[in-house]
């Protein structure tokens, strides 16, 4: 992933006006976070903002593309969209942009809790009365 390095330098110059940003190794990329919040992904030296129903016309219309990994069985596609090849080049957009992610990531649903395994206790009988 050397060559993402100085790309992932280059992003926190551009997002830092945002907040604190941090990125990590996930899914053969990186994972970007502004103010902890999963915000975008790096696979290949591209940047993948997050999008939801209420954004994702924005990219289309900006002739954005989504990011689509090849499946088990057929594409899958995610719900992270490239950034604008102009918004690469100025953090004064890229801020724009990246507001619209922060939005559909502060958006998304909460993850269901998962059902928690009942704890197995032995019971005792209970003590008959003499």
């Amino acid at each position: 992933m050397a060559r993402d390095d100085g790309f992932l330098e280059y992003l926190h110059e551009l997002l830092d006006p945002l907040g604190h940003v941090s990125t990590r190794r996930m899914f053969g990329g990186h994972g970007v976070y502004v103010d902890d919040l999963f915000i975008a992904i790096v696979i290949d030296g591209r940047l993948y903002l997050k999008v939801d129903a209420e954004t994702q016309p924005r990219f289309e219309e900006a002739e954005c593309e989504p990011f689509v990994y090849a499946g088990k069985d057929a594409p899958v596609t995610l719900s992270y969209w490239s950034a604008p090849e102009s918004a690469m080049d100025s953090a004064d957009e890229m801020a724009l942009w990246a507001k619209l992610a922060i939005d559909a990531a502060t958006r998304k649903p909460a993850p269901k809790p998962r059902a928690s395994k009942k704890a197995t206790t032995k019971k005792t009988p209970a003590k008959r009365p003499s």
